[in-house]
């Protein structure tokens, strides 16, 4: 989750244990609350009666919603950066160079804890792994799959962005510093 006042990225983790007729959960750190979960499971029998694979899509896809604000934040701070390196002399500044780093640190853990569900996710539809999986929830898990794709391709193009503004900051600097 995105913390708003100190712009920066909270972790935590989700880890799901599905059989051919359970599914546990165990939340680490500050994951995702998995109530609205439950409760939209418990709301509609229907999908709930497609079974366990049917709860782990409910569940992953919340998580990939909770992704929305962390993009947004991340996005912003990036944006605040460019404009502070583009404004000149305040682009040379230690402040920026170390919110720059620590900004790229957090898209890089970011993409770390990211990357790996839509890997999950091709797993669980490959023909091994949708062995007893309703078609309807197999569908369902192929767009999450793609949704948790668009997700990693955003953090890498922040990635990329950072990269490059690093780049100019570094060059804004070296001019700075032979006009002196």
């Amino acid at each position: 989750r995105y913390l708003e006042e100190q712009e920066t990225v909270e972790f935590g983790e989700i880890h799901a244990f599905v059989g051919p007729d359970f599914i546990v959960t165990v939340r680490l750190g500050k994951a995702s609350e998995l109530g609205e979960v439950r409760q939209r499971m418990e709301g509609d029998p229907e999908l709930l009666r497609k079974g366990p694979f049917a709860v782990l899509y409910t569940i992953m896809a919340h998580v990939v919603d909770d992704y929305g604000p962390v993009l947004e934040g991340l996005e912003n701070d990036v944006d605040e950066i460019e404009v502070q390196v583009f404004e000149g002399d305040s682009g040379s500044s230690p402040n920026v160079s170390r919110r720059m780093y620590e900004l790229s640190r957090e898209v890089i853990q970011f993409h770390q804890a990211t990357q790996p569900l839509a890997g999950a996710l091709l797993g669980s539809l490959t023909e091994d792994g949708a062995h007893g999986v309703d078609p309807e929830v197999r569908a369902y898990l192929r767009d999450l799959r793609d949704r948790a794709l668009r997700v990693t391709e955003r953090v890498e193009g922040f990635r990329e962005l950072l990269s490059n503004i690093l780049t100019v900051n570094f060059t804004i600097v070296g001019i700075q510093q032979n006009d002196q």
